[in-house]
């Protein structure tokens, strides 16, 4: 019986030797183009080409081309993305353990937060998520930067957001976070912001550097920028299941080796944008407050204790990290 290529290679695929050949993997992302993680994804795809001599390639879906993270998380469940970089927040419903990082102030500073993703703790969550019922294999954390408040008056201490209308992602959460920190917490949609803050429905917000300067929060009269730090929530690069069985040992550790790359990578490009937008943010007119914020730090000990009691022990884990 005479085999052809195509029926060889077929048979050698199901047998698990090889990668199905010439693999274009569609690799998606809620950010726009050019933005650290999809910059950071891209390149993965490049060094996979490159390393398989074009056998696997990445197609780059960035600025919600394919649906939100919702959408393009179920996508990724079933195999029609293969690549995915998503928050953490739609995770979590499957993932618990992953709802730790949503906690205020679970990380002391950005160098704590790298120091515990790049470490055992990290690649336990990126594990459990690989072997939880989600259908997605955790590949690699991403920065999403870290959050702190903006307001048309100044803020120091918690006396100061008396009274204030804050907006925080729609997540209770994150509304008990700034009603704790002495503000009024209200759940809104992103793309409301601008209006509700120019209107006066909103006293401020919250999100990082970059964030404020593209979304024009800055021009509305939110000029003080209080860096309290208080949400510092890593993002996740997954792959879906029902490719990632596809692959062949060897082709995936390349992908996890990428992957990692890429981590390393995406927070070289963040930490320039951050730098880049805080120097804009700062020609604009906006004050940059540094303070003490351990009184915000004691201030929301109970939503610690509310939310995380079924975390102490990572929690625990995550403090003792250097």
């Amino acid at each position: 019986m005479k085999l052809t290529t195509r029926s060889l290679i077929a048979a050698l695929a199901m047998a698990g030797s090889i990668s199905v050949l010439a693999q274009t993997m569609k690799a998606a992302d809620v950010h726009p183009p050019g933005y650290p993680t999809v910059v950071a994804v891209e390149s993965m795809g490049k060094k996979l080409d490159a390393a398989t001599n074009g056998r696997i390639k990445f197609q780059m879906f960035p600025g919600s081309v394919l649906g939100g993270e919702k959408e393009m998380i179920e996508q990724t469940q079933v195999g029609a993305i293969q690549i995915l970089r998503t928050s953490l927040g739609p995770v979590g419903p499957v993932v618990p353990e992953v709802n730790v990082f949503n906690m205020p102030f679970v990380f002391r500073n950005i160098a704590h937060m790298r120091a515990v993703i790049d470490g055992p703790i990290g690649q336990e969550l990126l594990d459990k998520i690989s072997a939880s019922p989600a259908k997605m294999i955790g590949l690699a954390w991403m920065d999403g930067g870290s959050r702190s408040l903006y307001t048309k008056k100044p803020v120091r201490k918690p006396e100061d957001l008396k009274g204030q209308k804050i907006r925080m992602m729609g997540n209770p959460l994150f509304v008990d976070t700034m009603n704790a920190m002495g503000g009024n917490g209200i759940s809104m949609g992103y793309g409301e912001v601008f209006t509700a803050l120019q209107t006066g429905v909103l006293d401020g917000a919250e999100n990082n550097p970059p964030s404020l300067y593209t979304a024009n929060h800055f021009k509305t009269g939110a000029k003080y920028y209080t860096q309290t730090n208080h949400l510092i929530i890593p993002e996740i690069l997954v792959m879906s299941k029902v490719s990632w069985d596809k692959l062949s040992a060897a082709d995936k550790a390349l992908v996890k080796k990428t992957a990692r790359e890429a981590q390393i990578e995406q927070r070289a490009l963040w930490d320039k944008a951050v730098a880049e937008y805080t120097a804009k943010l700062k020609s604009e007119g906006v004050e940059f407050i540094e303070m003490d914020n351990k009184p915000f730090y004691d201030a929301t000990a109970p939503v610690r204790a509310k939310y995380g009691v079924q975390f102490s022990d990572l929690m625990n884990r995550i403090a003792a990290v250097k």
